[in-house]
């Protein structure tokens, strides 16, 4: 059975809009007009107990809303939606216990506190267990490196050390089920690359279901073998990185090294020039013209090396975003302004 289940699930919001100046803005207090925004329209899907799923999407496509929904902070406006075997905005305490919600944006500890007091305060909340307590908090101190910090306050670490304490202050009573909303946002490299190794080996350890969003694609491919892709409330893509480049990717990229810089006085014959300093030179080819350049430049020119690459998967994901919005646009998507 499904972890989690979601089915045709939408959420509207009633928006007010404030026309500009003064006049209207008197007006609008006797003449109000409201804006009706689909924040998630008609999403389905399944996760399996263990799966890491990652959930991708533009800046207000939607993916925080449905963490939302699936947290139970939020009320759906119709479609319905199982976590393990809970009706998340029912909120019972049996499933309050079993699940935890990480947002890269909002602090769960103390500001003031050292970390450890916010930890004991989880230990009330969620009454663990004495033994249970120590031995998860050890763990996760070890796995993280950060036990020489607990007895710091919280405002004086820096933001990789205080994310490190919010996820382990998320894990703590052993959620089955992990949601996890840019957890590495604003992070350098080298802290985005622990959280990562953490969130692995947590989740192949204990079979934790998680689904993580993030901007950061290296999250994404370091983590989640499956994906979702949501723009504009509506699920546009459910498979894994290598179906979307396979899907939505019409282009390839032709790397050419030519020998004794010998060089095409045109390349922009041969299809978009991406990046040109002799010797080299990279093209970006519709796939289905591949064969017949790459045939036409090895017959006219001597190379030293020659590749063909995908592009970058950041590239596809931002060209299927364009693309799906642009086609938002045409079908004129978002509702119209109505009077209210």
């Amino acid at each position: 059975m499904a972890e989690i289940c979601v089915k045709d699930l939408h959420k509207n919001y009633r928006v007010h809009v404030k026309p500009a100046g003064l006049g209207a803005s008197v007006k609008s207090l006797f003449n109000r007009k409201y804006k009706d925004v689909r924040a998630v329209d008609g999403i389905s899907f399944d996760i399996e107990p263990g799966e890491m799923v990652g959930f991708l999407g533009p800046n207000g496509a939607g993916k925080t809303t449905t963490l939302k929904m699936l947290s139970g902070l939020i009320f759906p406006t119709s479609g319905s939606v199982s976590v393990m075997g809970f009706v998340p905005w029912e909120r019972k305490n049996e499933y309050r216990r079993q699940f935890a919600l990480l947002m890269g944006q909002k602090n769960q500890l103390w500001w003031d506190l050292p970390a450890s007091e916010s930890f004991r305060l989880h230990k009330e909340i969620y009454n663990i267990e004495d033994k249970s307590f120590r031995t998860v908090l050890g763990d996760l101190t070890e796995l993280l490196d950060v036990k020489s910090l607990l007895d710091q306050p919280v405002r004086e670490l820096s933001l990789g050390e205080r994310m490190k304490m919010e996820l382990i202050a998320a894990l703590l009573h052993s959620p089955r089920v992990l949601f996890l909303d840019e957890p590495t946002i604003g992070l350098d490299v080298v802290a985005q690359t622990n959280i990562r190794n953490c969130l692995k080996q947590y989740n192949q350890e204990r079979q934790v279901t998680i689904i993580l969003t993030s901007h950061y694609m290296r999250d994404i491919e370091a983590l989640c073998d499956r994906v979702l892709v949501i723009d504009h409330g509506h699920l546009v893509h459910d498979g894994s990185l290598q179906d979307i480049t396979a899907r939505f990717s019409t282009h390839k990229l032709l790397l050419l090294r030519f020998q004794n810089g010998q060089m095409p006085e045109r390349p922009e014959e041969f299809g978009e020039v991406v990046e040109l300093t002799p010797p080299r030179l990279t093209l970006r080819i519709p796939r289905e013209q591949v064969p017949s350049c790459v045939s036409h430049i090895l017959d006219s020119y001597d190379v030293d090396d020659i590749s063909i690459e995908d592009p970058s998967i950041e590239d596809v994901i931002s060209a299927l975003f364009n693309q799906t919005a642009k086609r938002t646009r045409d079908e004129g998507v978002v509702a119209e302004t109505v009077d209210g």
